[in-house]
């Protein structure tokens, strides 16, 4: 695995869309996982977005369910989020990571590469 580099993070208002680009050096589909996980102020890191680079299986978090949508462009070794519908809540430094042998999906430990994460603000 080589480094993952993320981009398109800013500032937004509610109710508006971002969408996050995640570019990989090496080919996406050599990890059982790619995806996003995200970490508040005072928070844990969590799962928000994660798809099996082979099948496109995907996964979601609850709080995502229905705004979020995650995609993969295996030509380009990226993986990228739609964000809509943002709200305040989802203010975090987003991280895009990769997951060589898979396992729990929303487990942060299963997760071998790491990009160096994009703030996304979003104010009311």
């Amino acid at each position: 695995q080589g480094p993952l580099v993320e981009s398109g993070g800013g500032s937004v208002q509610a109710g508006e869309s971002l969408r996050l680009s995640c570019q990989a050096s090496t080919y996406i589909t050599n990890n059982v996982y790619a995806g996003w996980f995200r970490q508040a102020p005072g928070k844990e890191r969590e799962a928000v977005a994660i798809v099996a680079t082979t099948g496109s299986n995907t996964y979601y978090a609850d709080s995502v369910k229905g705004r979020f949508t995650i995609s993969q462009d295996n030509a380009k070794n990226a993986v990228y989020l739609q964000m809509n519908n943002l709200n305040p809540e989802d203010t975090a430094v987003y991280y895009c990571a990769a997951s060589l042998y898979g396992g729990t999906w929303y487990s942060p430990a299963i997760y071998n590469a790491w990009g160096r994460g994009t703030q996304v603000t979003v104010s009311s």
